[in-house]
């Protein structure tokens, strides 16, 4: 098998701000995997968070063997089996890379190939980052008006007040939306036990990592006692933490960059089954090729937030929609999405 890289830059249509930081674009690497005249496509994107650089990226990527397998398909499992030596990053990426290759030689979608008959459709989360009320307004009506059932609020600030009115003016702009908020983990205990029933009696749905990650405990704690469902997010990394805090929290958010892929989210999932604590597929900003593995697990979260391409100025691939509020899987083969200049 043959494998090639390339990398394009992201621009966001305008930048995000979260409590710990404002980003305006990231570089995304292309793995291409070519095997009897197919190929299948793969993304990993740079993020400060998780130290990955473009010449990280590049550098972990190129170093990906798959010569020593006859096929995609026996590459693909052992991927699944062996224990991974690259940032989950990388794994994800080849993947959704050998993924997309198995499916175009089975010509079936990947959601076939991981045991669903129909692709999934789920109505996506929208981020609003931090940003001035009128413009939180603003943009909320507008998405509300183009068929968003599901606002994710960012929040934060200094002041909590700001973003109390940011919630605020986003619940009076748009009644009709389901709304979650996500601090980034910017709160104290203190501080989330006297914010989050503010929030609740605005119609919050559910809040992600309101503390800082690195004290589960005191995450779990905080649900415990919260009137509105508590999700782990930076705290809930890879399947030892879904274990941890399985049935402990009322949700994990996966994101197939932080845990490694689709199976390894399939893992997570099984883990936290029954345990009261429900699933949250979560993304990196990034283009329809990076969301697209995620999208054919769409039908197995409670929340799905798969909107990263919709953050873009200008998506370079194209094929899981997204702009009307849902995700859609294709049923064409593999991840099914397409690029112009890419096969």
């Amino acid at each position: 098998m043959k494998t090639r890289l390339r990398t394009a830059r992201l621009v966001l249509a305008e930048p995000l701000r979260i409590s710990r930081s404002t980003m305006a674009a990231r570089d995304a690497v292309w793995l291409t995997v070519e095997h009897d005249g197919l190929r299948g496509h793969g993304e990993a994107v740079t993020s400060v968070y998780y130290g990955l650089d473009t010449g990280t990226l590049s550098r972990l990527l190129g170093a990906v063997d798959l010569d020593r397998f006859a096929e995609p398909e026996s590459a693909l499992e052992a991927l699944r089996e062996e224990a991974p030596a690259s940032p989950p990053a990388v794994t994800a990426a080849v993947e959704a890379a050998l993924l997309d290759l198995v499916g175009k030689r089975a010509d079936a979608p990947v959601h076939r190939l991981l045991g669903a008959p129909a692709p999934p459709v789920a109505a996506t989360a929208r981020t609003l980052g931090i940003t001035s009320p009128a413009h939180a307004a603003a943009e909320a009506r507008r998405l509300a008006a183009s068929g968003f059932r599901v606002i994710k609020v960012k929040a934060g600030t200094p002041d909590p007040e700001d973003d109390i009115e940011r919630v605020r003016v986003v619940r009076d702009a748009a009644p009709g939306v389901r709304l979650l908020l996500d601090p980034n983990g910017a709160w104290t205990p203190r501080q989330a036990e006297r914010l989050l029933p503010r929030f609740a009696d605005l119609g919050v749905e559910a809040v992600e990592q309101p503390l800082a990650p690195g004290d589960p405990e005191a995450l779990a704690a905080l649900a415990e006692r919260s009137p509105l469902p508590v999700i782990a997010d930076e705290d809930a990394v890879g399947i030892e933490d879904a274990r941890r805090l399985a049935g402990r929290v009322h949700g994990v958010n996966v994101k197939l960059a932080k845990c490694g892929g689709v199976h390894a989210a399939l893992r997570i999932a099984a883990a936290v089954e029954g345990s009261g604590t429900a699933l949250m597929l979560g993304c990196l900003t990034a283009s329809s090729l990076g969301l697209a593995p995620a999208v054919h697990l769409a039908d197995r979260a409670r929340w799905t937030d798969l909107d990263g391409h919709l953050l873009l100025a200008r998506d370079p691939w194209s094929g899981i929609g997204g702009t009307d509020g849902f995700v859609r899987a294709s049923d064409r083969p593999g991840l099914g999405v397409t690029h112009g200049d890419l096969a």
